[in-house]
């Protein structure tokens, strides 16, 4: 570059640089004196207020279906026990959770998370110390209590301890501290490994910090759309009250107003009569000089705003429309793509936030009931939201049926095939009447071979053509008892 075609400095201070496109003479940009470069971020800390988040909660209907929507999709259909526990260990697990409300207890502890930005569920373990920390092998008989919910208000965290151990837990506080303490609820100091607990909206960690090291409340990314929202609904509102104005016009008002007396009352009298009459089959009297008109107002439009405003509430907490407001779809939508998405994205908040916890209680609840740990092949799946037609369910019962049948032919083990039958009984509809007496029987039916497929003995080259009728019949024998199984 020539000297000449150099920059030349004016000043020796730092040079303020702006990316994007501005157009000073027209106004457009960021950088130029506008209304758009006026417009900023600011924070609402609407999370802090928490006598606010629970008066929203109360009185906004919008507020409450989104704090609880998500919570209770995430807990209402359950889970399904998938590893090879003996049927009645597992009935009995399923059935003291349901004797604790646990879901209860977890449905709660996702609620107050999102509205107040974090919450703990306290595990109760009977004639433990809490401020202990929790060892599973002292978990005895009949010591699991279930959970206790307490939403961030209602403790104090241990500031100064900070849990030091390498893990997810790195940073966190060690010890919490009850402060609500009605209802019964003692002055706990409780040890980190006895919480189960669960943030809001997450937040970067500058943000984190000055929230004490909880999250955000969901409603305070909702909060500007919600005021908008509920401004228009109630202007709308009254909108209603002046929609139909009748005016009457009178000569001499302001001076029969003033005298009052007997003309103020001859033209309250005349008012009277106009309102009693002025129905579809009177007549309105007045004077010829009197002037009557009615205005109409047009609701046009308003129902557009509405409608705007209520998709920026739902775009904001991530609930479609048909799930937050439980309207009709409208336009090309049928509502299934939406619910289909919004029971998807429940799915992985249930994969990412509750499946540890979930795991954790079913320790707890093991060694309280079994006095054992968890067994090593333990797992379960989240119960599907989506509810199938009774088409699409006798659909999969026959598909399930068919394919464990071709199992069955192929080698499978026909208690093992009856056990799947039962484990599927909730999506299929059928099998759940397999009693454990049922598949001990099976377990002493003989397993088919190779030679039982009729196809498998025609290709074959046996020498004795008579022990080839005899294996097909037998195979044939084989595959009819198997229906007869999985069709009961």
């Amino acid at each position: 570059m020539s000297r000449k075609s150099r920059p030349r400095r004016t000043s020796s201070g730092p040079t303020r640089t702006a990316d994007g496109y501005d157009n000073f003479m027209a106004k457009i940009g960021r950088q130029t004196a506008n209304l758009t470069a006026g417009g900023t971020y600011v924070p609402n800390y609407t999370s802090r207020n928490h006598v606010l988040l629970e008066f929203a909660y109360r009185s906004s209907w919008i507020v409450g279906a989104a704090v609880d929507a998500i919570a209770d999709d995430m807990t209402k259909k359950g889970v399904t026990i998938t590893s090879q526990m003996d049927y009645k260990n597992k009935a009995r697990l399923t059935g003291r959770w349901e004797e604790l409300s646990l879901w209860d207890s977890l449905n709660d502890l996702i609620k107050w998370s999102r509205l107040y930005g974090g919450a703990v569920g306290i595990v109760m373990i009977d004639g433990q110390d809490m401020a202990s920390p929790l060892r599973l092998e002292t978990v005895g008989r009949d010591q699991f209590k279930g959970l206790l919910v307490l939403d961030r208000w209602m403790l104090n965290q241990s500031i100064s301890e900070t849990i030091s151990n390498l893990g997810p837990d790195l940073g966190k506080p060690k010890f919490y501290q009850v402060v609500a303490t009605q209802q019964d609820i003692p002055g706990w100091k409780i040890h980190h490994s006895r919480i189960i607990r669960m943030d809001g909206v997450g937040l970067p960690y500058q943000q984190r910090y000055t929230e004490n090291g909880w999250g955000m409340s969901v409603l305070e990314r909702l909060y500007d759309r919600l005021q908008a929202f509920d401004s228009t609904t109630a202007g709308a509102a009254q909108l209603v009250n002046k929609a139909h104005l009748r005016t009457y016009g009178v000569n001499g008002l302001r001076e029969i107003l003033g005298f009052g007396g007997e003309k103020e009352a001859a033209l309250m009298k005349n008012m009277e009569m106009i309102r009693f009459f002025q129905s579809i089959e009177g007549l309105t009297l007045m004077d010829k000089d009197d002037v009557f008109q009615t205005y109409s107002y047009s609701f046009a439009g308003l129902s557009d705003v509405l409608g705007q405003f209520g998709e920026q509430i739902s775009g904001a907490i991530g609930i479609p429309l048909v799930r937050l407001f439980g309207q009709s779809p409208a336009g090309f939508s049928d509502g299934k793509t939406d619910l289909a998405n919004h029971y998807d994205n429940v799915g992985t908040l249930q994969e990412r936030r509750e499946r540890k916890p979930i795991r954790f209680l079913f320790e707890m609840l093991h060694r309280s009931e079994f006095g054992t740990p968890l067994p090593d092949d333990f797992d379960f799946v989240f119960n599907p939201l989506w509810q199938m037609s009774d088409l699409d369910r006798s659909t999969v019962a026959n598909n399930t049926v068919d394919a464990l049948t071709k199992a069955v032919d192929m080698g499978m083990p026909l208690h093992a095939a009856l056990a799947e039958l039962r484990e599927s009984s909730r999506v299929t509809g059928i099998g759940s009447k397999i009693t454990d007496e049922d598949i001990e029987n099976a377990k002493n039916e003989p397993p088919p071979s190779l030679n039982d497929d009729p196809e498998t003995t025609e290709t074959s080259r046996d020498p004795v053509p008579n022990q080839s009728t005899a294996d097909s019949a037998g195979g044939g024998e084989h595959r009819q008892r198997s229906l007869r199984w999985f069709k009961r």
